[in-house]
């Protein structure tokens, strides 16, 4: 069966090679199409040491584009709460997972040039892949993006556009840019692609846990693409038969920026218009106030048994410090999650350790 883009809202379809960059009916995000086959655990060990060893579960055989991406450290950090650190990636942030998916399908369909938008990480992800695939890339970010992180868009020889404003400022800005011919949006909230290269941090813990998956996974939501990976592999490996049991998925949000906590503690299905504002954070990577597939996000914590945590800065500020005391030097949108659950003892857990520490430094005192 062919993939094709599936529109979640509507139902609309279309190819993958000729679709704009969302539904045409509601202008909302794509889903994929897609069935995956299960994953044989027993044949992982001879196999190419990257997220590309789960084929039978991605939408894209025989791939040409990889730096070696996946396959990150799990580290016990309490007798209940785990770590995994995606920060261990190419680029030193988890958004290499979906990245790598992003600009394989631009290799395959050829266009004329490359568009993200990013608060930081996604764009270094694109930046880097996009080079090493040969792709012209041009990335927009909002004008307070750390210095680090822009620094590091253009070393891989991306263009970079600075937006004045917020994140949702520069997501206009890069769709405007989407709509031109000749253009490949590789946008990890829009393409679903990205999520099914997310999606490989489960089947990870799933091969690294011998088959089996923690109680809980937490991860810290802006977009929720993480989540949303997730939430695909356990859908996947549950429904293969895989594992026994789905882990609950704990949603961690800023206090500051906590849309979808507000929306889900409300027992609200969707976020309800002009619901999100931004407000400055320390975790500036999940300071989405309205993230385009809220409804898919609140859904998957419902459907989970799980639910949306929140964390102050102050949190964050200790967090990140605690986990450098540890030897883990991590951002501070990274930290979201130790912060939030690092306390737990009640049952098993795993926290991502998303993004490097040197990206954007410690944070600052009060």
């Amino acid at each position: 069966m062919t993939t094709m883009y599936l529109c979640p809202a509507d139902g609309t379809r279309a190819p993958v090679a000729t679709a704009s960059w969302c539904c045409p009916v509601c202008r909302g995000p794509w889903d994929l199409d897609f069935v995956a086959a299960p994953v044989p655990l027993k044949s992982l060990s001879g196999r190419v040491n990257s997220l590309w060893r789960y084929e039978e579960a991605l939408p894209l055989a025989a791939p040409a584009l990889s730096l070696g991406e996946g396959r990150t450290p799990l580290v016990a950090l309490t007798p209940s709460v785990s770590a995994k650190l995606d920060f261990l990636m190419p680029t030193l942030s988890f958004k290499d997972r979906g990245a790598v998916m992003l600009a394989e399908l631009a290799r395959r369909l050829e266009p004329e040039r490359v568009v993200a938008d990013s608060s930081g990480n996604a764009g270094t992800a694109v930046a880097a892949y996009c080079a090493r695939a040969g792709l012209p890339c041009t990335v927009f970010v909002p004008e307070a993006t750390s210095p680090k992180k822009t620094e590091q868009i253009r070393a891989h020889g991306a263009r970079l556009e600075r937006v004045p404003g917020d994140r949702e400022a520069t997501a206009l800005a890069a769709r405007a840019a989407a709509g031109e011919p000749g253009t490949f949006y590789a946008s990890h909230v829009y393409n679903p692609y990205f999520l099914h290269g997310t999606k490989t941090y489960v089947y990870e813990l799933w091969e690294d846990l011998g088959g089996r998956l923690p109680e809980a996974i937490a991860v810290p939501v802006g977009n929720g693409t993480l989540l949303l990976g997730a939430a695909l592999a356990i859908a996947e490996l549950y429904g293969h038969g895989l594992i026994a049991e789905r882990p609950a998925l704990i949603a961690v949000q800023a206090e500051a920026v906590s849309p979808l906590a507000a929306a889900f503690h409300a027992g609200l299905d969707e976020l309800p218009a002009g619901s999100g504002s931004a407000a400055p954070t320390l975790a500036e990577g999940i300071a989405i106030p309205n993230p385009p597939r809220a409804r898919q996000i609140l859904r998957a914590v419902r459907e989970s048994g799980g639910t949306f945590l929140t964390v102050t800065e102050d949190q964050l500020r200790a967090a990140q410090l605690d986990l450098a005391a540890r030897g883990l030097f991590v951002e501070s949108t990274g930290v979201a999650c130790w912060a939030a659950v690092g306390g737990w003892t009640g049952r098993s857990v795993v926290v991502p350790l998303c993004g490097a520490g040197a990206k954007t430094g410690l944070a600052p005192a009060r």
